[in-house]
């Protein structure tokens, strides 16, 4: 079996990527035990690299087109496919040893999914500003253009220290005590008991986005919510999808 090609985002931290997206594929090639090499594109370089190789734009919510990172490639097939759920849906397709999504659950993934981006959400420009602190400068040059063009901001006034990054800090800690209730339903230590499914890895990736951008007193605050609940969430899901940093 020729080994699967991974596109991801580099970054000066320890292993390189650090992105939520491209964790997403990354956890589900190791879950399956499929071969993968990684193929780094800096942001101002996906654009043109995809078009190169012939992937599909992705769609935002605006209806606008976009390229972005993950995209997969398969030799053993042919398919090129973007986005991290596309990817998932394909990789569980074509390969079906080890599923990530139980029978019929792909719709309720999809609403945790969304639920859980959700919870997410309000701490965004903090993130964001924490996230452009690890990338290389082509990355990270591109990286504030488009975000302060988005949120018509300066990364400065993104989340300054002070009551509105405490009010950042605030939002984060209760969403993920809502995601608590969530896991709190269950028998097991995963979102469906003792089946680990693509949920647990959504839940997983944003825990990694946290490790890798925060600085590591900040991930060792997150880590230790709930009687360190989610150190033990990311550690068990890197370990069932034998990451390796």
């Amino acid at each position: 079996m020729l080994p699967l090609i991974l596109y991801d985002i580099p970054s000066n931290v320890e292993g390189n990527y650090w992105s939520p997206s491209t964790a997403r594929p990354r956890y589900i090639l190791g879950y399956k035990g499929l071969p993968f090499e990684v193929d780094w594109a800096e942001f101002p370089d996906i654009a043109p690299r995809m078009k190169e190789i012939g992937a599909a734009p992705s769609k935002r919510r605006d209806g606008s087109e976009s390229y972005t990172l993950p995209v997969l490639r398969d030799p053993n097939t042919g398919a090129i496919v973007t986005d991290s759920w596309d990817i998932a849906v394909y990789l569980d397709n074509t390969y079906p040893e080890k599923p990530i999504f139980p029978k019929d659950t792909k719709g309720l993934i999809r609403v945790f999914d969304t639920a859980y981006t959700d919870q997410i959400l309000p701490a965004l420009k903090f993130l964001l500003l924490r996230s452009r602190e690890i990338l290389r400068q082509p990355s990270a040059e591109y990286y504030t253009t488009t975000r302060e063009k988005y949120f018509n901001q300066t990364f400065g006034e993104l989340s300054p220290e002070g009551p509105e990054r405490d009010q950042h800090w605030s939002a984060l800690e209760k969403g993920f005590a809502t995601v608590k209730t969530w896991y709190d339903k269950t028998d097991g230590k995963w979102l469906m008991g003792s089946t680990f499914s693509y949920a647990d890895i959504l839940a997983a990736s944003g825990l990694f986005w946290l490790k890798k951008v925060l600085h590591d007193d900040e991930w060792k605050r997150v880590a230790g919510w709930h009687g360190g609940q989610w150190g033990r969430l990311l550690v068990d899901a890197e370990r069932e999808c034998k990451v390796v940093q």
